[in-house]
């Protein structure tokens, strides 16, 4: 549970570094304590943001009928976690990201998004 409560503070920061153009660190600093953040999140900001480019690529290459500007924020920003994780945190279960960004997206998005999301990262997944 403390990697979910992790991940879930880090899709809130990077959400929040999308709505309003800030760095990683005002974004952190913004929403909690710079000394108290899990370690986890911190991770997954810095990566998310360092690897943003390549990442947007390899989301956008995998998307069928949709281009990354027309996803919804909520969307986007969980499937960069999760594509953040498969691609970059190799000691992290594959199943494990997916799931985790379907369920993230469950309780943030909208009723379909846990579908589309596993749908994208499926597909970028079987790309490997």
């Amino acid at each position: 549970m403390i990697r979910r409560n992790a991940r879930v503070k880090a899709f809130q920061i990077l959400f929040q570094m999308d709505m309003n153009d800030i760095s990683p660190k005002d974004a952190i600093l913004y929403a909690t304590d710079e000394e108290s953040i899990h370690p986890f999140t911190s991770e997954l900001v810095y990566g998310v943001s360092e690897h943003k480019e390549k990442i947007d690529q390899m989301l956008s290459d995998n998307l069928v009928n949709w281009s990354l500007s027309r996803l919804a924020l909520v969307e986007k920003t969980l499937l960069r976690i999760a594509t953040y994780e498969i691609k970059y945190k190799e000691e992290i279960p594959i199943k494990v990201s997916i799931n985790e960004a379907i369920d993230i997206a469950k309780e943030y998005g909208e009723e379909n998004s846990g579908k589309f999301i596993n749908g994208v990262l499926s597909k970028l997944v079987d790309e490997q």
